[in-house]
């Protein structure tokens, strides 16, 4: 049901409730809205939803046209700094969507992260002497010897090579940063 759900969903397209809350208005005036032509809805497999960024230029443009009518620069300055930070305020939910569906990293996850990953390699290249001091030991030539160290350098390289992309280690690092505040959307 949860995968259903998750491949019904559409970047970019939200609830009434999220373009409510994000306009700072009621559900009731979201409606309001959409009836008088300001704000467009769309079906789709999720349901009704809006286009966040196309509801929040649209409302822009309609506070515009409100304050235009009556004159006052005043008001004019209020709506345009409304609007601004309206805009703002879409573009860092956009920024957040987009990180919490694994679409785009804090630059701190994937120092994180690298720094994860040069740790492994440290171990694995400072585990090799003690790796090889018995075994080099035992061999009698040093053609054999430097066919022994290059088989686990190479080994080391293949181990590197094989890294994969793991976009659950960054929801992990989201979910840590951001607390409680994540439901995991596979429970």
């Amino acid at each position: 049901m949860a995968e259903r759900k998750k491949a019904a969903e559409l970047p970019g397209y939200v609830k009434a409730k999220d373009v409510a809350e994000l306009l700072d208005l009621t559900i009731q005036r979201v409606g309001q809205l959409r009836k008088e032509g300001v704000l467009v809805q769309y079906k789709t497999p999720a349901g009704d939803r809006y286009k966040l960024v196309e509801a929040v230029k649209s409302y822009i443009r309609y506070l515009r046209s409100q304050t235009g009518s009556k004159g006052n620069p005043w008001e004019e300055k209020k709506a345009k700094a409304e609007a601004e930070l309206k805009e703002a305020k879409a573009a860092i939910a956009m920024m957040q969507r987009s990180e919490l569906e694994g679409q785009m990293h804090r630059s701190e996850d994937v120092e994180a992260v690298l720094s994860d990953l040069a740790s492994e390699i440290r171990s694995m290249i400072t585990a090799l002497p003690g790796r090889l001091a018995v075994d080099t030991a035992q061999i009698k030539t040093p053609e054999e010897e430097a066919i022994r160290i290059r088989d686990e350098c190479y080994e080391i390289l293949s181990a590197l090579a094989s890294y994969q992309y793991d976009p659950e280690k960054f929801r992990r690092r989201v979910k840590e940063r951001k607390g409680a505040d994540i439901i995991d959307e596979g429970d």
